[in-house]
């Protein structure tokens, strides 16, 4: 694969990214979907891809991480929040959440998580099925469809 090596997260190869998130708590479902302009570069081993959701007054930085054995390492980041969160095909991993109030212990349960990625033209896609819990807690399932092209 041909992606652009790095030394710094604001350089890259430019993106077009198409997001579909879909989000059951408490027995509402709700849907958000959405286009942002990215970056997709390479660090190591690893592929990222970034990009702005600009809801003002605020903004938040997005990061999706692919490591070499296809697990996804995501963060959202704005100046008084971050959660990052870790996806790998049928394992149960500890995640953080970042508030104002301290900081929430959270874990992710991926039941499905595929990620496909082609050199030419570069493009790719990426599927997460996964549920959030707090403890025993099931606070919501969740599902990202994110492709992107050049």
């Amino acid at each position: 694969m041909v992606i652009q090596e790095v030394k710094t997260l604001e350089n890259g190869t430019p993106i077009l990214i198409h997001l579909l998130t879909q989000r059951e708590q408490a027995g509402e479902v709700s849907e958000y979907e959405k286009e942002f302009s990215g970056r997709i570069f390479q660090m190591g081993n690893s592929i990222y891809l970034r990009y702005i959701e600009a809801n003002e007054p605020e903004k938040i930085t997005v990061t999706f991480k692919i490591t070499e054995d296809s697990s996804i390492h995501l963060t959202r980041k704005r100046d008084d929040l971050k959660l990052q969160l870790f996806f790998k095909d049928n394992h149960r991993i500890a995640a953080t959440y970042q508030t104002p109030y301290g900081l929430l212990p959270i874990e992710t349960v991926t039941p499905n998580l595929q990620v496909i990625l082609n050199e030419f033209p570069l493009a790719g896609k990426i599927k997460v099925d996964y549920l959030l819990y707090n403890g025993l807690e099931l606070l919501g399932r969740y599902k990202i469809r994110l492709q992107f092209t050049t």
